[in-house]
């Protein structure tokens, strides 16, 4: 029979078809499009290509480099077309005393993973994944220190089905003057939880699942891995550290170098199990400048995309999961990767 089960941290419903369910190993592993072969020769994040983008605002590079030369092995640029600028003003405004607005305000950056185009985290060496990981934690601390924003992102979309345009390894980094819905409707859950049990939400749940094991696919000093038990879609992973922490600005720099060893195992197991599949994943943290250091916790959400959303999801809210995530899990901690 179908389960119907519920994300403590969300409080989201989902449906787990298990009389649908498709073994892990019988998902299409499809293999992604072929590269036009002059991809490369236009790609504005290839090494030698900096004049293609506007003028880095942060790097890795070489002794004796210089900006927007190559020489670099982390690159951060503004993007091209950003969802937000930086310059404005902060106020809100309302038309026909309803409807709010304001300008646009917030930072939009590029971080280019690699010189080279045609490697993924999964395919990196572990030191470009750690450096990769360390300049999301260099800016992180650096934009979130600007008293105009409030939250800031840190994403990746990777493969066409995630909504990338462009092949070149590459994350996104949104900074912006409000906190969306979104995370502060998982701030309330965390907040009403801790109010009720005196007890962080997030760190239950890691207890939880480690005293279940059932679904932990890599566990080390600091972190865990692990599919929810109300995973929203085939082979959704969260990362957690095992330490209460509310912001990710508060990571270390051996944080961040396990983070990279536990992200790129992970993805290394889908890499190799799934034949690189199309994936998102986003950091959660606690708002800049909010207090929620009792009650919330920093995790990495991983979502692979691999089935897709239809009317019933869309109507009701409720994802139709048909993928075991015990199972799921099982099947990943036993890839070699």
């Amino acid at each position: 029979m179908p389960e119907l089960r519920q994300n403590p941290a969300t409080k989201e419903w989902v449906v787990i078809a298990t009389e649908r369910a498709k073994r892990p190993e019988d998902f299409p592993k499809i293999p992604p499009p072929p590269e036009d072969p002059n991809a490369i020769d236009r790609c504005p994040f290839c090494e030698g290509h900096e004049k293609m983008t506007p003028a880095e605002v942060f790097a890795y590079r070489s002794y004796g480099t210089h900006p927007n030369e190559p020489g670099w092995w982390i690159r951060i640029v503004p993007n091209m077309f950003p969802a937000l600028v930086p310059e404005g003003n902060l106020e809100r405004f309302e038309k026909e005393n309803f409807f709010r607005y304001m300008e646009g305000i917030g930072h939009h950056e590029v971080l280019i993973e690699h010189p080279h185009h045609n490697y993924s985290i999964a395919t990196m060496e572990q030191k470009q994944v750690e450096e990769i990981f360390l300049a999301y934690r260099d800016r992180y601390i650096s934009l979130c220190a600007d008293p105009r924003f409030e939250m800031v992102l840190i994403f990746k979309n990777h493969g066409a089905g995630a909504g990338t345009s462009v092949r070149h390894p590459h994350s996104q980094i949104i900074a912006t003057a409000i906190t969306p819905q979104h995370l502060r409707h998982r701030l309330e859950e965390a907040m009403r939880y801790y109010d009720d049990n005196g007890k962080c939400l997030y760190c239950v749940m890691i207890e939880k699942e480690r005293n279940a094991k059932e679904r932990v696919l890599l566990e080390t000093d600091n972190f865990i891995a692990f599919c929810p038990f109300a995973s929203k879609s085939p082979f959704e992973t969260w990362i957690i550290p095992k330490r209460h922490d509310a912001c990710f600005n508060s990571v270390t720099v051996d944080d961040s170098k396990e983070l990279a060893y536990v992200s790129r195992m992970i993805l290394k197991k889908l890499h190799v199990s799934l034949n690189d599949p199309d994936y998102n994943y986003v950091i959660y943290s606690s708002p800049c400048r909010e207090k929620a250091s009792d009650y919330f916790h920093w995790h990495i959400q991983l979502v692979p995309r691999i089935s897709a959303v239809a009317g019933f999801e869309l109507g009701s809210g409720i994802f139709i999961n048909t993928a075991i995530p015990e199972e799921s899990a099982k099947f990943l901690r036993e890839v070699q990767a």
